[in-house]
């Protein structure tokens, strides 16, 4: 891994790590905080490496619409809509219900930008 994507993915963890419980965010907000509105997809990747440390909520980072399109990198089939769930989220068809009320927009929400 490039150093330069070290520090980029150890910002996305910090943001990650601020998510309160029962809210959840987007790839393309937290790319949109950290100043590189076009790079979801890098977060993306961030997240991928992020489920297997605990004290990073992985997931509570969804996509733009609210899909949880990360699930398969959970152990078992479930697990990140059972972690949402257990935090009062309600998830349909991989897809978190009330997206809008449960969305937590660190743009907004952090004020050291």
């Amino acid at each position: 891994m490039k150093p330069e994507n070290k520090n980029f993915f150890q910002k996305v963890y910090e943001v990650a790590r601020q998510i309160p419980e029962g809210r959840v965010t987007s790839y393309g907000a937290i790319a949109k905080y950290l100043g590189v509105a076009r790079s979801a997809r890098m977060v993306g990747w961030a997240m991928n490496g992020a489920h297997s440390m605990p004290e990073i909520p992985a997931h509570r980072v969804v996509n733009k619409i609210g899909l949880l399109t990360g699930k398969h990198h959970f152990d078992g089939t479930n697990l990140m809509q059972q972690l949402l769930e257990n935090e009062g989220i309600k998830v349909v068809d991989n897809q978190i219900v009330d997206f809008e009320k449960h969305f937590w927009d660190p743009f907004k929400e952090l004020h050291d930008h």
